[in-house]
């Protein structure tokens, strides 16, 4: 939890929010995703037949292990240099036994499939809305609910989390490889 709670601290506009409400996003933000994961097994839902998934290079210098595109089709970019850099960082950090081979190429699948998600459906993005409870407008008794900047990256590693049934979160690996890529460039 704490790391998403500084995910979104790190956001733009969440500067000066309340720690306790950044950590209620957090919880609902991931409680929500491993219900998205329970609902729309791996390689079920919107968008998931027609989703190309295309390997690249390049991730590494852009702090990307892959990343969705809507337009103009849905495609899914893995970056190799990523995911070769983040199964290394996970043999020389010992966590082998929290993401087993091959569990980072899918958990960045499943990643991008719960941005997919996201994206596609209209009653998602509502319900996570609602579910956030955040309030972008209120005149009298009318209120808008508000997008939390931040929140569907954290549903997105729930997600994946879940899809593939890892023991930590996806977010621990990714804050290690941010460092560990940041700490290659100034080398």
């Amino acid at each position: 939890m704490e790391f998403g709670v500084r995910l979104l601290a790190n956001t733009p506009g969440h500067e000066t929010r309340d720690e306790t409400l950044l950590r209620q996003w957090a919880r609902e933000a991931a409680d929500f995703g491993t219900e998205l994961a329970a609902d729309a097994p791996a390689g079920t839902g919107p968008g998931a037949r027609r989703t190309r998934v295309v390997e690249t290079a390049g991730g590494a210098e852009r702090l990307l292990l892959a990343r969705y595109r809507s337009r103009p089709v849905p495609t899914v970019e893995l970056f190799t240099d990523t995911l070769s850099l983040g199964e290394h960082l996970v043999d020389l950090l010992g966590w082998r036994h929290l993401y087993p081979a091959g569990s980072l190429r899918a958990a960045a699948l499943a990643h991008e499939r719960a941005h997919c998600l996201l994206h596609e459906d209209t009653g998602a993005r509502r319900a996570l809305r609602g579910r956030l409870g955040h309030t972008a407008l209120r005149i009298g008794p009318l209120r808008v609910p508000g997008h939390v900047a931040g929140a569907g990256e954290l549903v997105a590693h729930a997600y994946a989390g879940a899809v593939c049934g890892l023991r930590r979160t996806p977010l621990l690996l990714t804050a290690a490889l941010m460092g560990a890529v940041q700490a290659l460039r100034e080398d």
